[in-house]
């Protein structure tokens, strides 16, 4: 069972499990301030929840591409949306600071 390393928590989780589901059953989030309330609750398009993921996580979808692709976010900065980021095993996840993390 993979375990997620975020903010100091372990969590433990399935296998292929959405990053952000996670983050969200656990109590915690992957957004900063008011974009925990202002964000499209998974569907790839405000990029509110990127964050840094160091582990096995699985391929970028074609809708993360697209987000990831025009500001705030650069394609190559190596964020991940936590929103199409599945867990494979073991992940550190780190959230920078601001409204877009």
């Amino acid at each position: 069972m993979p375990t997620v390393e975020f903010r100091g928590a372990e969590i433990e989780c399935e296998e292929g499990q959405i990053l952000r589901d996670v983050l969200l059953d656990a109590g915690e989030t992957p957004h900063n301030g008011l974009s925990s309330r202002l964000n499209c609750h998974g569907m790839a398009t405000c990029g509110t929840c990127a964050v840094e993921v160091d582990g096995a996580v699985g391929d970028r979808t074609a809708a993360e591409e697209r987000r990831l692709s025009f500001p705030p976010h650069d394609p190559d900065d190596g964020l991940r949306l936590a929103c199409q980021t599945t867990v494979r095993g073991d992940v550190s996840v780190t959230k920078h600071g601001g409204f877009w993390g």
